[in-house]
């Protein structure tokens, strides 16, 4: 499949994506294909093939009760998870991350001496601004919510006193091999970390939680040693700068309630909803299938 394909079919489920979310209740096939200009067959084969499941499977999981049922049936207990503790490499899906974290007196000079590539690509979630040094990818950025304009400020004030270029040939390896998230490919998407020290353990507890499944900001205070910092917990998540590969939206309250998403809610239970349909399509039958019953039955 050529990348203008890809590029075709992202723009496809994104609008798609972003036509379930704005509805008042479910949708039926023909009524979403409509809205995107496509056959019902024709939809239904380009949305399963790059979903993993049905339009209307993947409405259920769109609906503000799965993240409860995700608490219940998906909670990923970060206590067991670094039970070696924390670890220099971190697991999305299939797909093994090579990362490096810059030095804390390096962060300190935001950006000073460093030049960070920067393009626009399509996504499965809406554009997607991709920021990355020669060391890997250090930011990604959805401006479905908040346009284009105020998603580029927002990454680029994280380092303002870096030299920005443009330059999405650059990137596009990166960028591609981390929304395909072919199995087995290792080592094709390298993170170049910048935070501050306690930004970076949180970010590296993220990456230890498992696709498909949450956990909550107080589980993530534990993990990393720092039981009474829950509200600066949940401040470091808010500022991960890598969405998608660093995964924020894997993040509840304790309550079940999704709570804040830097790119909008909408797009954090598009990126839930993605990764709940991915596990189905690859689980034995009657895994997912029983969560999603329960998600859709409230």
């Amino acid at each position: 499949m050529t990348n203008a394909d890809e590029s075709y079919h992202y723009q496809i489920i994104g609008r798609a994506i972003k036509e379930i979310d704005v509805a008042e209740g479910n949708l039926s096939l023909d009524e979403l294909a409509a809205r995107i200009g496509l056959s019902p067959a024709h939809f239904q084969r380009v949305f399963s093939k790059f979903v993993g499941v049905s339009p209307k499977r993947y409405q259920q999981f769109l609906t503000l009760s799965h993240a409860k049922t995700l608490l219940r049936e998906r909670f990923s207990t970060l206590a067991t998870t670094h039970s070696v503790g924390l670890s220099g490499q971190g697991r999305l899906h299939d797909l093994f991350l090579r990362w490096e974290a810059m030095s804390p007196g390096e962060y300190a000079k935001r950006g000073a001496g460093l030049t960070i590539f920067w393009g626009w690509f399509d996504s499965p979630f809406g554009p997607s601004l991709v920021m990355g040094t020669d060391k890997g990818i250090c930011g990604i950025g959805f401006s479905e919510e908040t346009g284009p304009e105020l998603a580029f400020q927002d990454l680029i004030s994280r380092w303002p006193n870096a030299n920005f270029v443009e330059d999405p040939m650059f990137l596009e390896p990166w960028v591609l091999a981390a929304y395909d998230m072919k199995p087995g490919e290792t080592g094709k998407t390298p993170l170049h970390l910048i935070g501050s020290p306690l930004q970076i353990k949180v970010w590296e507890a993220l990456l230890t939680i498992p696709s498909g499944h949450v956990t909550t900001y107080g589980d993530i205070a534990e993990a990393i040693g720092k039981p009474r910092a829950v509200r600066a917990v949940g401040t470091a998540v808010g500022r991960n700068p890598v969405s998608w590969m660093i995964p924020c939206h894997r993040a509840l309250r304790k309550s079940g309630a999704l709570g804040g998403y830097h790119w909008g809610l909408p797009v954090k239970r598009a990126l839930l909803a993605w990764e709940t349909a991915d596990m189905e399509s690859t689980e034995p039958a009657g895994g997912l299938s029983e969560m999603a019953s329960k998600a859709a039955s409230g």
